[in-house]
């Protein structure tokens, strides 16, 4: 237990002293709104002592300024105070509160939250896991452009979870997501292609999304433009470009997957020229590299 947690009782009396003499840096016009009962002017009090600009960091007063907000009804407030809640920073952690919170913001059209409340739903944290529910959110947010909402309801689309199973749907929605540049939808769009579910057969199609999420370090695509490469499927084959990829794959991917990304890049491998090999595994090295900064 923390030195802070230990000394709480005491901390407690001083709050009022502690907060006068913190508050005294924020812009005195703003404090004096937030005191007056301003939602929005409580709100940025909130976000001063979350993100400690102007203040000295301090969570627990965050909480208590996004509480005020909240409390009279503003979405952004309790959207940011049920992520503290979910995370127990700054109060205890208390996932129903937090789901509480969430249909309120939710419900007044606030995109994260729907996308939050949705996750609840989906795994069953603070509500009773429902799936029909977790979609409901999911496309309230992907409405509103949310690319981990159009993302997580692709994936119920195509799995027949909450919504009936509809592959062409999937693909709309991934495409969405993908556009923005979200890696796993760029890899499941390049699936459906690859697999002609939901869109007609394109190799073409989904080795340029595989290759957009392999860029983004997605072990799986990665791989697989490895092997579109290798066999000359959807692109002009190139062996030093499969191998560089499957070398990444190799390298990025745990357990059994690594093991037969290792195998089919030695299998690669063994037909290069010694430069080639060479050049394709520094190029592999140096991509790592850069990844790891």
């Amino acid at each position: 237990m923390r030195i802070r947690q230990l000394l709480l009782a005491a901390a407690i009396l001083l709050l009022p002293t502690l907060a006068s003499a913190q508050s005294a840096k924020l812009d005195p016009a703003l404090l004096k709104k937030a005191n007056g009962g301003d939602s929005q002017s409580q709100f940025l009090v909130a976000q001063a002592y979350a993100s400690g600009k102007g203040v000295a960091h301090d969570d627990t007063l965050a909480a208590q300024w996004y509480q005020k907000a909240a409390d009279q009804g503003l979405a952004s407030a309790q959207f940011e105070l049920a992520i503290m809640l979910l995370a127990g920073r700054g109060v205890e952690p208390d996932a129903v509160r937090a789901a509480v919170l969430l249909n309120r913001a939710a419900g007044q059209g606030h995109a994260q939250a729907q996308m939050a409340l949705a996750g609840l739903y989906d795994h069953g944290e603070g509500v009773k896991q429902d799936d029909v529910q977790a979609a409901g959110w999911y496309h309230e947010a992907a409405l509103q452009g949310v690319p981990e909402a159009q993302l997580n309801l692709g994936i119920m689309f195509q799995n027949g979870r909450g919504v009936p199973k509809d592959y062409a749907q999937a693909a709309v929605l991934y495409r969405a997501a993908a556009e923005q540049g979200n890696a796993s939808a760029q890899f499941n769009l390049g699936i459906l292609y690859d697999n002609g579910q939901g869109v007609e057969k394109d190799f073409t199609q989904a080795a340029q999304w595989y290759l957009k999420a392999a860029q983004q370090g997605v072990s799986r695509a990665q791989f697989n433009i490895g092997a579109m490469y290798a066999q000359g499927d959807g692109v002009a084959r190139n062996l030093p470009e499969a191998y560089f990829w499957l070398d990444l794959a190799a390298n990025t991917w745990n357990g059994t997957h690594q093991q037969e990304a290792a195998a089919a890049r030695d299998q690669v491998g063994a037909r290069l020229s010694p430069q080639e090999l060479s050049s394709a595994q520094q190029r592999a090295q140096d991509w790592l590299k850069a990844r790891q900064k």
